[in-house]
């Protein structure tokens, strides 16, 4: 995990003026999982002594060993952000990935996987959805053109390439080994092509354009009937959906962290690693509640 410098929690006024005066339903929230709601046991961050140490829900098990973690404190933020908003898990991971992941309360409504490429309601894969994707796929250049770019410009540091929902691909490499430069290069050829690419950890994930996170949670919020975005993200691939939000926050740590990625009502946790994910999780659920006290006419 890389290690960013904490940073003092950004004060958002403007936006947060307008929270109280919407006229829909409860607030949307949308939240990155991996590195921002859920973490690996390489990506915890924990620090002090072990007798300090948060206590730990597993939240996925994967091959029979427990895999992404949250702490306690998190898993109450995220209950009580349930109530407050219509929460959207929000990944680049496909719906099989997903379906790995167990979040506290009870299931979600609406989720986004495939990085926007894929609507689940009710845990199905909405195929309405998935032919207006296909549609905004148009004039990006097809993906066995940039897998096999990427074959060709490979070496032994690609350690695996994966095609995801037939939609996008990524190369899991071993960093230490990764040639400075060789994802700068990727990213200008892919540009011209219509598609981006994003370094997340030990995976290089290159995507069509249009297909974003933002796309989707826009459909969520036509169909539940809200006029608010909240979000949370870590990575390049989550910039546009923070862009969309109303409110939003990082995490001091990851991609966004590492290209000091800002904008005015965009908040930064104080900390890094799971315990940032358990104070974005509180940070939304304050705003979220501000919302729904509107709706309910109680402010």
């Amino acid at each position: 995990m890389t290690t960013v410098a904490t940073t003092e929690m950004t004060t958002v006024t403007t936006a947060e003026t307008t929270l109280g005066t919407t006229t829909g339903s409860r607030p949307v929230v949308c939240l990155d999982l991996d590195r921002t709601t859920i973490y690996s046991a390489a990506a915890l961050g924990l620090r002090g002594p072990d007798q300090h140490a948060p206590r730990l829900l597993c939240v996925e098990v994967y091959n029979g060993v427990p895999q992404s973690f949250m702490t306690e404190e998190a898993v109450d933020a995220f209950r009580a952000l349930q109530d407050a908003a219509v929460v959207v898990p929000t990944t680049t991971r496909t719906p099989e990935q997903l379906a790995r992941v167990h979040l506290p309360g009870p299931p979600a409504r609406f989720a986004i996987a495939s990085n926007g490429g894929h609507l689940l309601v009710d845990g199905e894969i909405d195929p309405g959805w998935s032919v207006t994707v296909h549609d905004q796929l148009t004039g990006c250049a097809p993906l066995a053109e940039v897998e096999t770019h990427i074959q060709a410009r490979g070496g032994t540091f690609v350690l695996r390439l994966h095609t995801a929902s037939n939609l996008f691909c990524y190369a899991v490499v071993d960093r230490p080994a990764l040639p400075p430069g060789w994802v700068e290069a990727l990213a200008a050829w892919c540009g011209p092509r219509g598609w981006m690419v994003s370094l997340q950890g030990r995976k290089v994930y290159a995507v069509p354009v249009g297909l974003t996170k933002s796309s989707a949670a826009a459909e969520v919020l036509r169909r539940s009937g809200a006029d608010q975005l909240l979000a949370a993200g870590d990575s390049l691939l989550d910039a546009d959906l923070l862009d969309a939000a109303a409110l939003a926050i990082r995490p001091a740590h990851g991609e966004l962290a590492d290209t000091g990625f800002t904008r005015p009502h965009l908040a930064v946790t104080t900390a890094t690693g799971a315990a940032a994910g358990a104070e974005l999780l509180t940070w939304l659920c304050d705003r979220a509640s501000i919302v729904a006290l509107s709706v309910s006419g109680r402010v």
